[in-house]
């Protein structure tokens, strides 16, 4: 009885690809960051950033949140940008991505804004949204 040996094929692992760089999880306005610049000079003590994410509250279901941050989370998502940094809360990031950080200022109210792709529609008063 005869064997048939079959030849074995030799293979040259690939060579990895070359990472690209992430896209950031938002974008800031000259004006959003000209604010947020102003606000950290006027806090007065060190301030890593400032934090966003979001949470659940108000009629439609969930609002953004800021707040200045002490220090940076090792899950932190960092937006570094005009000579700002926004750390992004880990559980608001796939919230927030393709989110443009607006500041406005009108007569009668000034704030910021957030202009979400992800959105799917806001409550009456704009305080809160849905994805």
């Amino acid at each position: 009885m005869s064997t048939t040996q079959t030849p074995q094929a030799t293979t040259t692992p690939a060579a990895p690809r070359p990472h690209r760089p992430r896209p950031q999880v938002m974008s800031v306005t000259p004006a959003a960051a000209e604010r947020v610049k102003a606000l950290i000079e006027g806090r007065g003590k060190p301030t890593a950033g400032v934090r966003i994410g979001v949470r659940s509250k108000g009629c439609s279901g969930m609002s953004y949140t800021l707040e200045f941050a002490d220090n940076q989370q090792p899950m932190d998502e960092i937006v570094d940008t005009q000579g700002v940094k926004l750390l992004i809360d880990p559980k608001a990031s796939l919230f927030l991505i393709g989110t443009e950080m607006d500041y406005e200022e009108e007569k009668l109210k000034s704030g910021f804004v957030f202009r979400n792709p992800n959105e799917k529609g806001r409550c009456g008063c704009g305080e809160s949204f849905h994805v």
